[in-house]
């Protein structure tokens, strides 16, 4: 059976010891954020929490709700997320069925979508109680030291197309600014900017707009996925549910909300009115979202539950909860990528590559360069359009098994041939590039090729290029008696082979990293890498996962790969150097670089003590 709503789900967490009640009074400005970022990157207390007594505000908050794959998969009541992808390549084969006996095998798949669209009720949990706006009696959180204020982070936002009456209900994060006014995050390519505009071409000054905070968990997902426009989220919502999802109207405007809501803000949205400074905001980038100037939501009125909870999360420096989701999306929306692609057959997109900076897919491999065909299909798909870096590799590979995975683009690629660079379309969210929202893309093609593709040996660059004996040492010490700024290197070996080294150092000036390449690639000690890595002296380079956050996050592929043909024994090799450190204005465009997400060392030592008090165990401190 579905969940009711969000209570029963809370339920469920309870029954299976997948939540802890914490009743020690917190507040809801960053003490929140920094109890649940530990939680959520526990190896041993990972659980959803539900905070009952916060400071100012009567309203219980939960957090963490879907940071877990078990919780994830329990919050769509399936035992795997690859069963709900399973349903939907199902539904693809109905139109197949043209026989009497395939019609009537499809009949229970045609009554689930027959219950798959929502229903009108009149009354609704949701409108017990009708009151005027006052945010600061909410539990909004601030979640980070230079946030521009409290931000609502699960908000489920309802809004109208003026031209088609479609409903859309997505995501975005809503800045507060005072009891009735919030920001309204609608960057370009979203759904709900591109409504906003069709009110401004169309004159209609007041566009009609209602939020949700807190609803079964379905619903909830169903936001935040990248349906088909022609797709409704409600309508999702009641697939993933089994069951149909009951709606109510506003009660000041023609909207529809979902009907087991915690809450809803109905508002508008002033056309007219001047946009609004948002931000800085702690992103899922782990880095802050610069601000900039947003339209401004203005609530009418609130209806609620008598008593309702407050559904919240925050994100940052992966893994945080959002990772979870994004896991749910690429396994249940796998299908869709194979209908155009039908020769993908996974695809995964790593923490450290915060959703839209690394995607790694396996394929069947059919002809020659086959590997870009489909990165570039990639590129011309949907929102997968924003993927700065697409790596293929072979159908039998684990594209889970990241350390496997790392050594077949070492071993197997051949930078001079199987990278791929192209520009296009970037996310609002990227702050790498020169230009906001486009930038070069990078493809990296570490499938096993065939004869026609190359005369590559890559028996004879085993031989002559990787390294098999080295001596660190004197390695740090001899390139650092010719650049100072040398902070450390790393060298990862695989098969007693070195072929990989990730250089620290520190950064001061824009010529830093182009002096030190030069180096690096005229000493006889440090030239025949194939792959070297150059970082800042904020990436702790002996971490492997903030280390592949720092290079999905910090490269422009143009910009940033810099080639080098070198020649041993009259044999020519390209060799590879990627700058991931920060970049200074003068290298990015005159783009401000933004700060790392870092809590106070105030709130973590009143964390710190407060701990136990909260309910947890003391490993955690």
């Amino acid at each position: 059976m579905a969940y009711k709503n969000l209570h029963t789900f809370i339920k469920k967490l309870k029954e299976l010891d997948e939540l802890i009640e914490v009743h020690e009074e917190v507040d809801r400005d960053l003490e929140i954020t920094e109890i649940a970022n530990r939680i959520m990157k526990s190896k041993t207390e990972n659980k959803a929490l539900l905070f009952q007594n916060i400071k100012d505000s009567p309203y219980p908050l939960l957090i963490n709700s879907y940071g877990s794959l078990k919780r994830m998969a329990l919050s769509l009541e399936v035992d795997s997320l690859e069963s709900i992808a399973n349903d939907i390549k199902d539904f693809m084969d109905i139109s197949n069925y043209k026989s009497l006996p395939k019609q009537i095998k499809a009949l229970p798949k045609l009554l689930r979508l027959y219950f798959s669209f929502p229903h009108k009720v009149r009354k609704a949990p949701c409108q017990e109680v009708i009151e005027e706006p006052d945010l600061d009696t909410i539990p909004i959180i601030k979640c980070w030291p230079e946030d521009g204020g409290r931000f609502f982070t699960l908000p489920l936002v309802i809004t109208k197309d003026p031209e088609t009456n479609q409903q859309n209900m997505g995501m975005y994060r809503m800045q507060v600014y005072d009891k009735k006014t919030t920001g309204m995050h609608w960057h370009w390519h979203k759904d709900g900017r591109e409504i906003y505009d069709k009110y401004r071409k169309l004159g209609i000054t007041k566009m009609p707009v209602s939020v949700v905070v807190g609803s079964d968990p379905a619903t909830v997902y169903a936001s935040t996925a990248p349906l088909p426009k022609m797709v409704d989220e409600m309508m999702f919502a009641s697939f993933l549910r089994r069951k149909s999802l009951p709606i109510v109207k506003c009660v000041t405007n023609d909207l529809y909300v979902p009907a087991n809501s915690e809450f809803v803000f109905e508002g508008y949205v002033d056309i007219n009115e001047d946009y609004r400074l948002e931000g800085p905001f702690g992103d899922h980038t782990g880095y802050y979202s610069l601000p900039d100037m947003y339209p401004v939501f203005h609530i009418e009125k609130v209806t609620r539950k008598k008593n309702p909870i407050y559904h919240a999360t925050i994100v940052g420096i992966p893994p945080m909860e959002d990772c979870y989701m994004a896991l749910a999306t690429e396994e249940i929306f796998l299908p869709l990528m194979q209908m155009p692609v039908p020769e993908i057959v996974d695809l995964h997109m790593p923490f450290e590559g915060v959703f839209h900076n690394c995607a790694v897919t396996s394929i069947k491999k059919q002809f020659p360069k086959h590997a870009h065909k489909v990165m570039n299909s990639f590129w011309g798909t949907g929102q997968m359009m924003y993927q700065k870096m697409v790596c293929t590799v072979d159908e039998e590979k684990n594209i889970k098994d990241y350390h496997d995975i790392f050594w077949t683009v070492i071993d197997t690629v051949n930078p001079a041939e199987d990278i791929l660079i192209t520009e296009g379309p970037l996310d609002a969210l990227d702050h790498s590039s020169k230009k906001p929202f486009f930038g070069s893309r990078l493809g990296i093609d570490a499938t096993t090729k065939f004869k026609e593709e190359t005369n590559y040996d890559l028996h004879k660059e085993r031989e002559l290029l990787y390294y098999k004996n080295i001596n660190k040492e004197k390695l740090v010490k001899t390139i650092k008696e010719q650049f100072n700024a040398i902070l450390d290197i790393r060298l990862p070996q695989n098969d007693k082979f070195y072929k990989v080294l990730l250089v620290k150092i520190d950064k001061k000036t824009d010529q830093d990293v182009k002096l030190l390449n030069n180096l690096l690639r005229q000493n006889k000690h440090f030239k025949h890498f194939k792959w070297i890595g150059l970082f800042d002296q904020y990436t702790d380079i002996y971490n492997s996962s903030q280390t592949f956050w720092r290079l999905f996050n910090n490269i422009d592929a143009k910009r940033d790969l810099h080639f080098h043909q070198i020649q041993i024994e009259k044999n020519e090799f390209t060799v590879l150097t990627i700058d991931a450190t920060r970049k200074l204005p003068s290298e990015n465009g005159n783009r401000e670089w933004p700060n790392d997400i870092v809590m106070t060392e105030e709130i973590k030592n009143k964390v710190s003590k407060k701990w136990l008090k909260y309910g947890f165990n003391n490993e955690n401190i």
